[in-house]
């Protein structure tokens, strides 16, 4: 199963970062927090990554073209005359990671339409590439084979300022709205589990994932919600990005479920 991560936006709200690369290559504990959220997936398995770049893409594509050479301990030989590359120790992940320039303005939804010739006719992952979880996806997609549903989302109570989800007691999405004061329902953090027909929902570039093709799979009843009840964060503001470094530097990163 496939693994498409959005990672092609601008990245307004840290621009402190995100002037120089993609929000998505900003670092947490000196790795990317894509790289962490590749992580994730390659715990439970999944290893097969499509990454749906736009802004400051090349810095996407050199950071996995020297990712064998950073992550192991090499020697360079010149002594005999040549350029002689001896490799000590391998720490690569077993990793296959596409990354498709999916254009420079493209919305969500637009990225994941563009990627689809990647995709093929297989069910597959979709995340955003700015937000840390512990959430087992193993569960995740035993929930979505479980019910028959075009699409799957994870849903957390983050009491913040997103949009929330209006969700039947049966786990049926029945609509979105913007959220209220005080209101404790539940948002969408992403981390979804898609049939290859939701694709058909997304009309072209400018279409925004989270408004027509998921409201419309809502209003199909195709939209199913698996609720995370452990932790989740976006990094969205320099202020978010100090929090979760300060719990990565203190071993106190719930995201972290993988062995080091």
């Amino acid at each position: 199963m496939k693994v498409i991560i959005l990672a092609g936006g601008f990245g307004t709200r840290i621009s402190e970062e995100s002037q120089f690369k993609p929000k998505p290559m900003v670092e947490l504990g000196g790795m990317p927090i894509l790289w962490h959220i590749m992580k994730l997936y390659g715990h439970y398995g999944f290893n097969d990554f499509v990454i749906c770049a736009g802004y400051k893409q090349h810095v996407i594509k050199e950071y996995f073209a020297d990712y064998f050479l950073h992550t192991s301990d090499i020697t360079f030989d010149f002594s005999q005359g040549r350029n002689d590359m001896i490799v000590h120790k391998n720490t690569a992940e077993p990793w296959r990671v596409t990354v498709v320039d999916t254009g420079l303005s493209t919305m969500t939804g637009g990225r994941v339409r563009r990627v689809r010739d990647y995709i093929g006719g297989e069910p597959f992952l979709l995340t955003y590439g700015d937000g840390v979880a512990d959430l087992d996806l193993a569960k995740l997609v035993a929930f979505h084979r479980s019910h028959g549903k075009l699409v799957t989302l994870s849903a957390y109570n983050a009491g913040q300022r997103f949009g929330i989800l209006d969700v039947g007691p049966q786990g049926g999405v029945q609509a979105f709205r913007e959220k209220v004061q005080g209101d404790g329902s539940l948002i969408n953090i992403g981390y979804m589990v898609c049939q290859p027909e939701f694709i058909d929902y997304i009309d072209g570039d400018e279409a925004v994932l989270e408004r027509a093709p998921l409201e419309q799979a809502a209003r199909n009843g195709q939209l199913m919600a698996y609720k995370h009840t452990g932790f989740w964060q976006c990094m969205d503001t320099v202020r978010e990005k100090e929090m979760l470094e300060k719990m990565w530097k203190e071993g106190n990163a719930p995201w972290r479920v993988w062995k080091s």
